[in-house]
């Protein structure tokens, strides 16, 4: 028996990291929002690893909280230990990582949620969603039905999903959740094709059970930055984590078992995340390792959960403890909760526009791991986008497409729906040709406005980016401006740091291009510098450091603008087309690019299929004003 409960703007399926965002972007550009967990202990929940960032994801969370999103202060606000990934190479990889207390984290976006004006958090199962002459309706298992303008699938590993550890199977969501098992029928009724995907975790471990003698500890940075603008005072490092090595007997007792893994055993259809493989596919597809790395992480200060980093399984129960007691460290661990692998249905990206919202189906949208992405970061991204997407489109806004050259959100956006994935995708600073001027440091430079434009960046966090700002410009007008001249600290300064002393007057600027000398080599005789933030000084070192490199790539993202902007009409007719190749034809009509820069990205068209594009633009316009 249904019944009508509500009518809302928006519908959000699924709270996790995606639905979070884009409920609370959507709030607070003035959209009313339902967003409705299975369990409303999972709001906000990191089922696998206790942390936010890493490897370009701390790019992404940088980039969330430049156009005023959530997860860098919820990370800054519960951080366990602070690390920069990647100090020993260049800027454009280093990434700021946070091992996180997984339940504060929790609670502060559920409270988040909870306070923002315009948001109804609701537990209930989404088991439907119909078209309607106005929108949308999604209905409950309990038969209630909420009517919305826009809906956005944000339903993560739930939908679907179903538990593998050894010969055991069963139907759950991630951290014994119930799944979405019902909703996925509802899509595939809507037309929208769903695949398998499978991800997995490793076991947690009490940490009275763990010989920390036999662990190498790991400590976070002296001194540590945060994610976001508006965290004050830097995080503190509140706990360590520990490192140990797997080896040959670790080794033995996977080969031993490998028929009882389901991974090996044919149970798991669903395709794995590639570069995060199970403890048993590491051993598998690397046979010639004589070891491998496990990262033993604290869940929270008021727990003691061990997470298992590096050591996802699905094998057997008996067959993890057994496992697990060969790593040194480990002779006498204490299973919390099991290993398992995760199958879960999800969508083809390629069926979405840019804008996240399904081509086929105005007003539907997706985020996150439904999307065919892996990862927390992934995901809020993500769901940043849909949100800002779904109420522009309720407020008969203008669309928000970030540009690939300009994010490292817009690359992994462009990525899934030009590209699609054969696999959960993870975002790699190596997938973005512009890495160099999408760094970490500078995100707030090349966000904060687009934020600020949308409605999502608040004032506290305008006023630091204007602020810094400022401050950057005046101080590379004094790198530029001060010169120091030739003396014996200076050169034993220089010749200590590795590089040639000077004999005439050098530049600050000229000295800081060098790649020994940093602000801090030159510390003891720069007299007249500014007391700033190290970000400040960060991001002016690194602009004068690689300005030649970073000037040369700005000219292709100009030349890659020109493409970007030659705009697509919605209803063009490739098979009308003459000069296109067939799979070109195919690709284009099933992908519908909104330019002819992302028609080129698209597997099967090649550079001559969009030179007859631009051509067949040509004509269109030169028809239209003649």
């Amino acid at each position: 028996m249904r019944y009508q409960a509500g009518q809302y703007d928006i519908v959000v399926i699924g709270a996790g990291h995606a639905g979070i965002e884009a409920a609370l972007a959507a709030a607070r550009l003035g959209a009313s929002v339902a967003v409705f967990a299975i369990n409303l202990d999972s709001v906000g929940n990191l089922p696998c690893n206790p942390s936010i960032g890493g490897t370009a994801k701390g790019h992404l969370v940088c980039e969330i909280d430049a156009l005023g999103g959530e997860m860098g202060k919820a990370a800054d606000a519960t951080t366990l230990q602070s690390r920069m990934l990647n100090r020993g190479k260049g800027p454009a990889v280093h990434s700021l990582r946070a091992q996180i207390d997984r339940r504060a984290y929790a609670g502060y976006m559920k409270s988040a949620l909870e306070r923002t004006p315009g948001i109804h958090l609701r537990q209930a199962e989404i088991i439907a969603i119909e078209k309607t002459p106005g929108g949308w309706l999604a209905i409950t298992n309990l038969g209630a039905c909420y009517g919305a303008k826009c809906v956005i699938i944000a339903t993560g590993t739930f939908l679907g999903g179903r538990i593998h550890i050894g010969e055991v199977s069963y139907d759950s969501g991630p951290d014994g959740m119930f799944p979405a098992s019902a909703l996925a029928g509802s899509l595939k009724t809507l037309g929208i094709p769903l695949r398998r995907f499978k991800t997995g975790t490793p076991a947690r471990i009490h940490r009275d059970s763990i010989d920390f003698e036999k662990l190498e500890r790991q400590e976070g940075d002296p001194r540590t930055v945060p994610f976001s603008l508006c965290s004050g005072t830097p995080p503190q490092n509140l706990l360590d984590c520990y490192i140990t090595y797997t080896n040959e007997k670790t080794k033995e007792i996977i080969l031993q078992n490998l028929h009882r893994s389901p991974m090996y055993s044919g149970k798991i259809e669903g395709a794995g995340p590639r570069y995060c493989p199970s403890i048993e596919d590491k051993i598998v597809r690397f046979a010639d390792k004589l070891r491998h790395q496990l990262f033993i992480e604290p869940c929270g200060q008021d727990t003691r959960e061990m997470y298992l980093q590096g050591a996802s399984s699905s094998l057997p129960e008996e067959v993890q403890l057994e496992l697990y007691r060969s790593v040194p460290g480990l002779e006498n661990c204490v299973i919390m909760r099991s290993a398992y692998a995760i199958e879960y249905d999800c969508a083809d990206p390629t069926e979405l526009s840019p804008t996240l919202e399904f081509i086929a189906h105005r007003g539907l949208f997706g985020a996150g791991q439904f999307n065919g992405s892996s990862g927390y970061e992934e995901a809020a991204a993500q769901g940043l986008v849909a949100g800002i997407n779904a109420a522009h489109r309720v407020k008969n806004l203008p669309d928000v497409i970030l540009e690939r050259s300009g994010s490292y959100i817009g690359t992994l956006i462009d990525d899934l729906v030009t590209k699609g994935c054969g696999e959960p995708y993870r975002m790699m600073t190596s997938r973005s040709e512009y890495r160099l001027i999408l760094r970490q440091d500078n995100a707030p430079q090349r966000l904060c406005n687009i934020g600020r434009e949308i409605g999502l960046l608040d004032d506290r966090r305008w006023e630091k980016h204007q602020r810094r700002q400022t401050q950057k410009t005046a101080e590379l007008k004094r790198a530029r401006s001060v010169i120091f001249p030739p003396g014996e600290r200076l050169n034993a300064i220089l010749e200590q740091a590795g590089t040639s002393k000077i004999v005439t007057g050098a530049r600050l600027s000229e000295l800081l291009k060098r790649p020994q000398i940093s602000y801090d080599t030159l510390s003891e005789i720069d007299l007249t510098r500014p007391d700033l933030e190290d970000r400040v000084f960060e991001q002016t070192e690194i602009e004068l450091k690689y300005e030649g490199y970073i000037n040369r790539q700005l000219a292709q993202v100009r030349e890659a603008k020109r493409l970007e902007q030659q705009l697509l009409p919605e209803n063009i007719d490739y098979a009308g087309i003459s000069g296109l190749r067939i799979e070109a034809r195919e690709k284009l009509a099933k992908i519908r690019p909104v330019s002819v820069g992302q028609a080129g990205r698209i597997s099967g068209v090649s550079p001559a299929d969009v030179g007859v594009l631009i051509v067949w633009l040509a004509n269109r316009s030169s028809k239209s004003t003649s």
